[in-house]
């Protein structure tokens, strides 16, 4: 039986061979005979901390008050008590001699002693850090005297370790025992074990060994007289050596003072109760104490208090002591966040203290957290993680990124708010380079691609903007099948004046993708168009183009009298001046919000407002001179025949913009601007386009022959007004026929000579439809003949079977 409670006591294993545990270096105090050691787990490598006790006889007293230590820190649990792990006990000899040893295995520590040494904090952050750690310690005596009905005995310094997140807890139990008051039968010692309590921490009832007056007393009478102990040789910085110390209280706090007298009483009965002392003392009441407060009990807040709490956190933080913030406060943000429990505006405040940590530890204790926000279907949540990315982005593994951050994060290219549409689009500019190139010809440019004609303005200018700063990381075959089309047939052409202007730098910051023939007879084209703009910041960034562009083609022209081809086409161009500042421009532009002061170098007049700044009246205010101007300049007779741009919203050269977002996965080659032909494609022979124009030409109404119009109006719309040519200023004029025209002629009148479409039109129908049997009559006014219906027949037929 005895050898069972001994096993009971010891736990698992019968040697340290079986302690799943390796035991390290030792920490330089401990309480009484115990030694402290370093340890980790032999599973998964995590810290631990390893206590023993050695002894010659296995009846010793100090290895008997082990077990009971033992025993009683398996049982008790309590936030403020240390964790226990695992123990055992190892007999082994010594030469000739029996050891025993007592080790007990618990959540990783430090003595109180060794941290404040190591912390260093003086002043009002020493005090905020000693009160929530007296706090701490007098949640867990309140626990034991008043809830379990046990004394500690012996609470002091060296009883209280620090776990890594800096919470204080109360361990050495070697002494603790039921307080048995109510027992009028008892006469023995209520401390089995009280000899291990040094003379210098003993009460005087307990130095007396007055049993009687101690069973009288309260049950918290001993472990109070420990925590006012506890208060001298915190402030003192000394450890207590007679009892008459405790009288010199010239380092205990004024506010903490009344208390610390209290505790320690000569009466034990009038002695404080350690759950009234959290109560009554203004020296627990600071920011260090309030703000874990709350945090611990976040679970118990509504909603406005959560948000007010948060807003004002991160320069609360400021305030608190450093290595308390980031080992207590940010672990409880993080886990707050984590499971939902945090408001949106906590995210700001876990990345300021995020800020404070180094490259590793950010890496280890934030980005997982900020990672697994990503899946948070909270809106508010999504925006403070786009808003702050720059501060975390660069330390996202491309591995995260393709496979955790962007599936969660390109939900928002679709999103019904332009904000979150529009701080998507911006953070590519710092995860695009991280993503794998299936990714981004799969579905980033598919995204980008509906972005463009993006009903905001500011959207559409921004997606070309970005689309120009990650051209680098796409493959040759991706940009030459998607830079060009993007940036002319679509930005060029946009009814948004910046837009175009953005379309423009982003040709000349990606100069170096496009050969000679694809400048000669797709780009300069397109922005000689520009140099005519309504616009003048776009018409002298198109003269700034024109001129880069003809440069490079010069060049080609140079090296080709030369005989010179070993070189590329383009090779100067990132030797002219200004192409780097070009780039510099796309960059800034994004990456700046609402600074036009600082953009002015570059581009004077051009600068956008983000979503940001703009609630929904502000947009309609921003976009209705833009409007106004454009009416003007298509109404106006001095430049008339400037070409009027496709609307954004069209898909002009684009595809079906609708399902290349949700292409199957064999069609990832297909990103949406794969299907935009160049300007000098192929055209049919005069004749057949003819005949297919004709072929698409809708039914219409016979022509009358007092219509004035000369040309046939068309019934597509590509958007709301606009329904000009696109391509009317650069393209080339319509073949003329030489064929005759067919024999056919219109109803009522002569054939239209400036038709195009009348040789080869269909006649129009030149009868009226009749009524139903008409024509049948035998006289006017004649009944019409009743049909016979087969049904009628059938019918007769089977009556007369």
């Amino acid at each position: 039986m005895l050898n069972f409670l001994k096993g009971v006591v010891a736990g698992s294993g019968t040697g340290v061979k079986y302690l799943p545990y390796n035991i390290g270096d030792p920490y330089p105090s401990a309480w009484g005979s115990w030694s402290h050691f370093h340890g980790t787990s032999k599973d998964d490598g995590s810290t631990v901390s390893v206590f023993s006790i050695s002894g010659t006889n296995a009846q010793d007293g100090h290895l008997a008050a082990a077990r009971n230590g033992v025993k009683r820190l398996r049982t008790v649990r309590h936030p403020n008590i240390l964790s226990f792990l695992h123990s055992t006990e190892v007999e082994s000899l010594d030469g000739s001699t029996s050891k025993v040893t007592i080790y007990i295995v618990t959540e990783p520590v430090m003595p109180l002693s060794e941290k404040i040494k190591e912390l260093g904090l003086s002043g009002s952050q020493r005090d905020e850090y000693y009160a929530w750690g007296l706090n701490q310690i007098a949640k867990a005596v309140s626990f034991l005297n008043n809830d379990c009905k046990l004394v500690h005995g012996n609470v002091c310094l060296a009883s209280v370790v620090v776990t890594q997140t800096l919470d204080w807890k109360l361990h050495a139990f070697d002494v603790l025992s039921e307080f048995d008051g109510n027992n009028e039968a008892a006469t023995g010692p209520m401390l089995q074990y009280a000899w291990l309590i040094g003379t210098q921490y003993k009460s005087m009832e307990l130095a007396k060994s007055d049993w009687a007056a101690i069973r009288k007393s309260p049950p918290w009478c001993i472990d109070s007289w420990g925590l006012g102990c506890l208060i001298y040789e915190l402030f003192s910085g000394m450890k207590l050596g007679k009892t008459e110390e405790l009288r010199n209280t010239a380092s205990i706090p004024k506010s903490l003072l009344p208390d610390y007298q209290r505790l320690l009483s000569s009466m034990p009965s009038r002695r404080l109760n350690s759950s009234k002392l959290l109560e009554n003392s203004e020296y627990f009441q600071n920011k260090l104490v309030d703000t874990i407060h709350f945090m611990e009990i976040l679970n118990l807040k509504d909603s406005v208090e959560k948000d007010t709490f948060f807003r004002k956190l991160p320069n609360l933080a400021e305030q608190l002591p450093r290595q308390i913030v980031l080992k207590k406060l940010l672990p409880l943000l993080a886990s707050a966040l984590e499971f939902g429990s945090a408001a949106a505006p906590a995210l700001t405040a876990l990345l300021k203290m995020g800020s404070w940590l180094s490259t590793e530890e950010f890496s280890a204790k934030v980005l997982p957290t900020v990672v697994k926000l990503y899946a948070s279907n909270d809106r508010a949540v999504r925006v403070g993680l786009l808003q702050h990315i720059d501060q975390y982005g660069e330390s996202l593994s491309a591995q995260i990124v393709d496979d955790q951050v962007y599936p969660h994060i390109s939900t928002g290219f679709s999103d019904t708010s332009a904000f979150l549409r529009e701080l998507t689009l911006k953070s590519m500019l710092v995860l695009a380079p991280k993503l794998s190139q299936r990714t981004m010809s799969g579905s980033l440019l598919k995204f980008l691609s509906k972005l463009q004609v993006d009903e905001e303005p500011a959207i559409r200018t921004n997606t070309t903007i970005l689309l120009g700063n990650i051209a680098s990381y796409l493959n040759d075959g991706t940009r030459k099948r998607v830079l060009i089309n993007a940036f002319t047939v679509r930005a060029l052409r946009d009814t948004f004046s910046p837009a175009r202007g953005a379309g423009v730098m982003a040709l000349c910051a990606t100069s170096a993708y496009y050969d000679v023939n694809e400048i000669a007879t797709r780009i300069l084209p397109n922005i000689v168009v520009l140099t005519i703009d309504p616009d003048s910041d776009v018409r002298s960034k198109a003269f700034q183009a024109v001129d880069q562009f003809l440069q490079i083609v010069k060049q080609h022209h140079d090296k080709t009298n030369t005989g010179d081809t070993t070189g590329s086409a383009n090779e100067g161009v990132s030797s002219m001046p200004g192409n780097a500042g070009l780039l510099g421009w796309a960059m800034s532009s994004l990456t700046i919000k609402g600074k036009p002061s600082e953009q002015a170098p570059l581009a004077p007049s051009f600068s956008i407002t983000p979503l940001a700044s703009m609630s929904s009246n502000a947009s309609s205010a921003m976009e209705t001179p833009i409007t106004t101007s454009i009416r003007h300049v298509s109404s106006s007779t001095d430049i008339a025949d400037i070409p009027v741009p496709a609307s954004p919203t069209s898909t002009d050269g684009w595809g079906e913009i609708e399902n290349g977002i949700h292409e199957e996965e064999n069609d990832s080659d297909k990103d949406g601007w794969d299907d935009i032909q160049p300007l000098d494609e192929h055209k049919p022979p005069a004749a057949l386009a003819n005949i297919q124009a004709a072929q698409k030409r809708p039914v219409s109404q016979p022509v009358k022959p007092q219509a004035t119009s000369l040309r046939p109006k068309s019934t597509v719309k590509v958007m709301k007004e606009e329904d000009d040519d696109l391509w009317g200023s650069i393209a080339a004029p319509a073949p003329r026929t030489v064929s005759k025209p067919l024999n056919v002629k219109p109803p009522g009148g002569s054939l239209d000579e400036d038709d195009p479409w009348a040789s080869i039109a269909a006649p129009a129908p030149t009868t009226r439809a009749k009524p139903l049997g008409a024509g049948r009559g035998r006289g006017r006014g004649a009944k019409p003949v009743a049909p016979k219906l087969g049904a009628q027949r059938i019918n007769r037929t089977s009556s007369g079977m």
